[in-house]
């Protein structure tokens, strides 16, 4: 979450993306397995296993999608917005099970055993139109992600580096991944027909297997973060502090802790010194008026819990 990011993390508009992003899937896993068995490609097999693995990667994302939005309840009172991030952690297994153990494992056995290679027409094929809907897939991505990091007012990279909509993160990441990847089996193909040996293609297998690799790590990483708990920008803290300084009962914030829940949720608790000679109905009003202040600076704060403290100078009570 960048230093203005407002109120609306763009849920539905994150719904969209990844459901395009399965059904391109979807559609191109199902034709890369029938060309790779035609065409006896391991870079083909291999290229199959990466979209089964999106596949399954943007159906874990949907669910994290429906149950982290559910409200808050009785038994959850702080929402159940951290379980998205554990639905995309599991995402990030799938990609590294399903997409990239089966490529270096077939392209390890491709090198070690041989093959064939078959006909590459209908990979050469599904490879093109699998470019076109994975191209299709990214640019919905990309255009939610830029227009989300123009909004808060990022840079696109950082916006992407630390963005807490790991859903819309994922999908770009593994369609860039994806057309990465069919460049490498349309070259490993290549290779292969032109020097009738199948080492282009396992070679091919086990870098789309390396490229996978790194996709897991980096979903994996970034989901670990926001589940052990990451907090604001330090130059969201800061203004955060300012805020709460306007207030002519707050002498000063002792504690400050902040927690990203979600895309769109933040918690706020802070320690604070008010003036000795503040009234008890000062300091409740003083606490309420700076709550609604943070939330009209930063929509995305969901939760404010103050909690008044004696400062070092402050006089001891009778």
């Amino acid at each position: 979450m960048t230093e203005t990011q407002a109120h609306d993390g763009g849920g539905g508009e994150s719904t969209f993306t990844v459901v395009v992003a399965a059904v391109a899937n979807l559609g191109i896993a199902v034709a890369k397995a029938v060309a790779g068995v035609v065409s006896g490609s391991s870079a083909m097999l291999s290229e199959a296993a990466h979209s089964v693995a999106d596949t399954v990667t943007e159906l874990l994302l949907l669910t994290a999608l429906k149950r982290s939005g559910r409200p808050a309840d009785e038994e959850h009172p702080l929402g159940h917005g951290p379980e998205r991030y554990i639905w995309a952690m599991l995402a990030a297994v799938a990609t590294f099970v399903g997409g990239a153990v089966f490529s270096l494992y077939d392209g390890v056995h491709t090198l070690a055993v041989g093959e064939e290679p078959g006909d590459p027409l209908a990979s050469y094929l599904v490879l093109a139109v699998a470019f076109v809907l994975e191209g299709y897939s990214l640019r919905t991505g990309l255009k939610q992600a830029r227009g989300e990091a123009a909004r808060v007012k990022a840079p696109f990279k950082r916006y992407l580096r630390y963005t807490p909509d790991t859903a819309v993160k994922a999908v770009v990441m593994e369609d860039s991944a994806a057309l990465v990847g069919l460049v490498l089996a349309a070259g490993g193909l290549l290779g292969g027909q032109l020097t009738g040996c199948g080492v282009w293609d396992g070679l091919a297998s086990l870098l789309i297997g390396v490229l996978l690799l790194y996709v897991a790590w980096v979903l994996g990483r970034s989901n670990a973060e926001l589940l052990v708990g990451r907090p604001l920008p330090g130059a969201v803290r800061e203004r955060i502090r300012a805020e709460l300084l306007e207030s002519e009962h707050i002498v000063a914030v002792l504690e400050l802790t902040t927690l990203v829940q979600g895309p769109d949720e933040a918690l706020v608790a802070a320690k604070v010194d008010f003036r000795d000679v503040s009234t008890a109905a000062e300091i409740e009003w003083a606490c309420e008026r700076a709550e609604q202040r943070l939330r009209a600076a930063f929509p995305a704060i969901g939760r404010v819990y103050l909690d008044p403290t004696p400062g070092p100078l402050s006089s001891p009570g009778p």
